[in-house]
């Protein structure tokens, strides 16, 4: 086989239909676009237009509100913690957002880390973190441990 031998496979690539291109084409004059109207005519934007009676997006109710300027906090629980610490992958005496970001067990640290109180925790530990859930807290505390939770959380 040479350079000049390369080929695609028949029917991989089919070329692209050039439109308006005059009668013997298939596609002449008006291009597939029919006579005259909206439609056949360039920089159309009919989206939800519905000829003039109110659109169904207007007619529907709506309801909510989306917050521009929410707080995302990464969430992790109290089991994965445990795990990770089992695991050797994270030390019980000082664990902070940035010790849980490098160990892996949370995966970006976004406007902070919320702790959560799913799972066992069976060893004293050493948290420091943006959140924490009441039940979270209770169950380090039960534990021995404590669970600090930083300024950031506080002024909100």
């Amino acid at each position: 086989m040479k350079l000049h031998e390369l080929r695609d496979n028949p029917g991989a690539a089919k070329k692209r239909m050039r439109v308006g291109r005059g009668p013997g084409s298939g596609k002449g004059k008006t291009g597939g676009r029919g006579i005259k109207g909206q439609k056949s005519r360039s920089g159309v934007a009919i989206g939800g237009y519905e000829g003039g009676q109110m659109p169904l997006y207007q007619r529907l109710p709506k309801r909510g509100f989306n917050k521009p300027n929410r707080k995302s906090y990464a969430v992790i629980n109290l089991g994965i913690i445990a795990k990770y610490i089992e695991s050797g992958k994270l030390d019980a005496g000082n664990i902070t957002e940035e010790t849980l970001v490098s160990s892996g067990a949370v995966r970006r640290k976004l406007d902070g880390v919320r702790v959560l109180a799913k799972g066992e925790i069976g060893t004293k530990v050493s948290i420091e973190v943006t959140g924490a859930s009441k039940g979270a807290i209770e169950a380090v505390e039960k534990a021995g441990g404590s669970l600090k939770v930083t300024a950031a959380a506080a002024a909100e």
